[in-house]
């Protein structure tokens, strides 16, 4: 994905396709929550999900983490379920992972221009105010 372009049909297909490990920070225990129903989707459509949240122990049957340093694996993927005014505080714990993941996947409602672009100038894609569900069954077809 090219830094400071809308991303393609093609491009998120791509990176769908590519992408195994999805961390997901925020991520819930309650079944109705999206930031349950969203992850669950995409680990049963074939991804790893490393749950992000330190209030929980696990989730979606994966133990989950306090931060993201924590995350002992390789992530191509972070989907942020935090308010758009806290995704600047990730900005830093993402840009510190080795390697960095691919892109930061904002779910629908959470945008940050200074965050976005400061992940872009780093060279991770960034997909803001877009659900990763409704893309992946757009794109890829539905998983159940």
């Amino acid at each position: 994905m090219s830094a400071g372009i809308e991303e393609t049909d093609d491009q998120l297909r791509d990176l769908l396709r590519e992408a195994k490990t999805i961390a997901v920070v925020g991520a819930k225990d309650g079944t109705s929550e999206d930031a349950y129903r969203i992850p669950l989707y995409m680990q049963q459509a074939g991804y790893r999900i490393v749950p992000v949240n330190p209030k929980l122990e696990s989730t979606l049957n994966e133990a989950c983490h306090a931060d993201l340093g924590a995350i002992d694996a390789e992530v191509d993927i972070v989907n942020l379920f935090r308010a758009s005014e806290h995704v600047p505080g990730h900005v830093d714990e993402i840009l510190d992972l080795d390697p960095r993941p691919r892109a930061v996947w904002m779910q629908l409602g959470i945008h940050n221009g200074e965050a976005a672009q400061r992940l872009r100038e780093a060279g991770i894609g960034v997909i803001q105010d877009r659900c990763i569900m409704v893309d992946h069954r757009r794109l890829l077809g539905a998983s159940d």
